[in-house]
């Protein structure tokens, strides 16, 4: 049992705990409801409210929430096409979020080489400016082939 002040009351039975706080015109709060004996606290349960949802935005605000963004190329993607889309996957990298990358293959392209593929999927991994892992790497998808990327270099 806890007191207004926060000085440590000791085990109390309940009743002599709710006169102490109408005693003071608090209220009578169970902070930790699972403890052996259960934590109460004497507070005004406004104020309670309060600080309880001040520490969950505080928490969430902290939060960061990992997305996973998708880039399709194809074959015959030009150039200057590619570089916009590493410079996508450059920034997304840079905000910590995976990016899944799609090398679109249609019709008789699914059955080419291996090889000719992984290299038309290292022509965009070239261009992207930010350090990155391959989180798992080169496989076939329904779609024709995908690489999933994370950054290398995490914040903690």
């Amino acid at each position: 049992m806890l007191d207004s002040d926060g000085s440590n009351l000791g085990i109390i039975p309940f009743e002599e705990a709710l006169k102490k706080a109408q005693a003071q015109t608090l209220d009578l709060i169970e902070v930790s409801p699972n403890a052996v004996p259960p934590v109460a606290r004497i507070m005004d349960y406004g104020k309670f409210q309060y600080e309880e949802n001040k520490k969950q935005k505080e928490a969430k605000s902290k939060s960061h929430i990992t997305e996973t963004k998708t880039l399709q190329i194809k074959i015959g993607t030009g150039e200057h096409d590619l570089e916009l889309k590493a410079k996508n996957a450059s920034k997304w990298l840079r905000e910590g979020h995976r990016i899944k990358l799609d090398l679109f293959l249609a019709g008789r392209a699914k059955y080419m080489k291996p090889e000719f593929l992984k290299e038309r999927m290292d022509r965009v991994l070239v261009l992207i400016t930010e350090e990155y892992k391959i989180a798992d790497g080169p496989r076939k998808s329904t779609k024709g082939l995908t690489i999933i990327l994370e950054r290398a270099g995490k914040k903690q």
